[in-house]
């Protein structure tokens, strides 16, 4: 702890970030009122400010709130062209265009459009999320976390979430690089003259971390047994079946009771069994692993916490969670998920920063 009692700067665990932001996007995904989903942009966006580093993908943030609008602009076309009309304030009325199973166009109603709206917000909320996850957990660190039965599976994951902000960096040192020569110019004209030297740039990093990677021994294997690979695969079916059969005693009510909790308990954990045995097929050494601590603990709990307000709000009073249609009327402020939500924000005040990486004296 430092003199002021913050937490000394340390790379947070990555796991936490990402229990963080799943239990924040499960939040988004339980309610459609637009004040909650935009408190929970507001959350992730203050957390990513607060915490992030100076890694290339903690500055692709910005990409994913961008992808949120273009997502919210698309739900609210597609509902003009295709969508169901419904709605007692008709604000225009386009012509339609009549075709086998579907009407095109036809009269826009205020409720209608404000429902696809919310919709398409509720989408970019999570997405935000998950691009909050990747803007603040490493994910080389995260590589180290996954379980030796995943291993191979993990590192596809983590080089296909660094992909757009390695590509999203690329873009600004082109751009650099061209301002730097005195090239100019921007829109579409630009982008011919951009895109070439990005995709070299990206083809080449690809190729050293391959060689980075190959060098390293990933993608190496012991050899296992003929028993060892059939145990692995039978435990893990039959855990991911047990898992399913589980899941659905749960959501359904009429089910029998050993169906749902205790069937899903117990696929779980063969599915973890089957891990243990695979994972024994897979040396690796992990060099100073990342420490699992109090901030870590606070992280995790908080987006935890976000989404059980968010459902004791759905239990307590399920109407402040959706947008009123019928009749139209301004969202509610329900207080117990408003505090959920911005006990998610905990971690912008109370998460360790992250080192700020030294400058070689000239």
């Amino acid at each position: 702890m430092s003199r002021l009692g913050a937490p000394l700067p340390r790379h947070l665990h990555p796991v936490a970030w990402w229990v963080w932001a799943v239990g924040l996007a499960v939040a988004c995904s339980r309610t459609t009122n637009p004040l909650l989903l935009l408190l929970a942009v507001a959350v992730a966006g203050l957390v990513v400010v607060a915490k992030r580093g100076s890694s290339p993908w903690a500055r692709a943030f910005r990409l994913y709130l961008g992808l949120g609008a273009f997502v919210v602009v698309v739900r609210v076309v597609l509902h003009v062209l295709v969508g169901f009309k419904f709605g007692d304030h008709r604000l225009w009325t386009l012509p339609s265009v009549d075709l086998p199973g579907i009407t095109l166009l036809g009269p826009l109603y205020l409720e209608g459009l404000l429902a696809a709206a919310v919709e398409g917000l509720r989408l970019a909320a999570i997405i935000a999320c998950v691009g909050a996850a990747n803007a603040l957990a490493n994910p080389k660190r995260l590589l180290r976390a996954v379980p030796a039965a995943l291993h191979e599976v993990g590192t596809a994951v983590v080089i296909a979430v660094t992909v757009a902000p390695q590509l999203a960096d690329s873009v600004q040192r082109v751009r650099r690089a061209r301002a730097l020569r005195g090239e100019g110019g921007t829109g579409l004209r630009a982008v011919g003259r951009v895109a070439l030297p990005v995709l070299q740039d990206t083809l080449d990093r690809s190729l050293l971390l391959a060689s980075a990677m190959d060098s390293r021994g990933y993608g190496r294997r012991v050899a296992q047994g003929t028993l060892g690979r059939r145990a692995t695969a039978s435990l893990t079916l039959v855990g991911l079946l047990g898992a399913a059969l589980g899941t659905y005693g749960l959501l359904d009510t009429t089910a029998a009771a050993f169906v749902g909790a205790p069937m899903l308990v117990a696929g779980l954990g063969l599915c973890a069994a089957g891990m243990v045995v695979g994972g024994r097929a897979v040396h690796r050494t992990v060099y100073r692993r990342d420490p699992w601590a109090l901030p870590e603990w606070v992280v995790a709990g908080s987006g935890v916490l976000a989404t059980v307000a968010v459902l004791a709000q759905a239990t307590v009073a399920a109407a402040g969670l959706a947008q009123p249609l019928s009749p139209l009327a301004p969202p509610a402020l329900p207080l117990l998920a408003v505090a959920g939500l911005l006990v998610a924000a905990l971690p912008a005040f109370l998460a360790p920063s992250p080192p700020v990486p030294r400058r070689e004296s000239s």
